[in-house]
């Protein structure tokens, strides 16, 4: 195992909790890199907007690598890429669409079932293990299920259907089990003590503070693409404001300093 790959798998391990705060290119990756992230997650949706794509696998595989690429080269921290659904509803596509992404440097991965049924997902990570044996990469796969996200079943129902799919998932070769939109506490509680891989939440304004989601035996808090959200609402506001008035000022505000920047990219 790389001392990426092993690091990486290290901080899911114990009782602390690893918060992420999802990148979408080179420049963020070292970003949260150098202000205490011990690891770099993608957000797929950040990637491909940033890009000029929608959300959805609708990437170009070469376009993501190139992204992974140029993350892997900016940090020396473990990397993490959102994989969505694999970029292909045929589970043995996996491992072509995989196989650029490892190259990059990625030792961890998310992959989603989305809408799909569980069978398609579980048939899929067993295709991107083999490819990471193959590739010589202890790949953490992290899967991800959106039975809260898409409200799937009743609300009565949603935990029993998580470790149904979470224990399928493990048994197909998942580290771990993510579920955004989840953020009761009794639920997280239920699930963490029955996955036996650690599991992910996705930060949600009625979340749990950090340090209860530790003790609920949650192991990864992701910002999803939260941040950048609130970053581009922000430039959208301040471009539309300049705009109408041409004052200077109000693009000054609360500058990160060009000298700060500068020396965070220095090589």
């Amino acid at each position: 195992m790389s001392s990426e790959a092993k690091t990486f798998h290290d901080l899911h391990q114990g009782s602390d909790l690893l918060i992420l705060p999802n990148a979408w290119d080179p420049g963020s990756a070292r970003l949260f890199e150098d202000v205490g992230a011990k690891a770099i997650a993608t957000t797929s949706a950040g990637v491909a907007w940033a890009l000029a794509y929608q959300d959805g696998d609708k990437l170009p595989i070469d376009k993501l690598a190139a992204v992974v690429a140029g993350i892997s080269d900016a940090i020396k921290v473990p990397l993490s890429v959102d994989f969505e659904g694999g970029y292909t509803h045929d589970p043995k596509k996996i491992g072509e669409m995989l196989k650029p992404i490892l190259g990059a440097g990625a030792v961890g991965i998310n992959i989603e079932d989305g809408e799909g049924a569980p069978e398609l997902l579980a048939r899929k990570i067993e295709q991107a293990r083999k490819t990471a044996q193959a590739a010589g990469v202890e790949l953490f796969i992290n899967a991800r299920t959106d039975v809260y996200l898409n409200e799937i079943g009743t609300p009565e129902s949603r935990v029993q259907e998580t470790i149904s799919r979470a224990t399928s998932y493990r048994e197909a070769g998942a580290n771990g089990i993510f579920v955004p939109g989840l953020f009761e506490a009794a639920a997280m509680k239920s699930i963490a003590l029955e996955v036996q891989i650690p599991l992910n939440v996705m930060a949600w304004p009625d979340l749990p503070s950090a340090e209860a989601l530790a003790n609920l035996g949650v192991r990864r808090l992701s910002a999803g693409g939260s941040i950048l959200q609130v970053i581009w609402n922000q430039a959208a506001k301040l471009a539309k404001q300049f705009l109408q008035t041409g004052d200077a000022r109000s693009v000054a505000g609360e500058a990160l300093g060009y000298s700060k920047l500068q020396d965070l990219f220095i090589r």
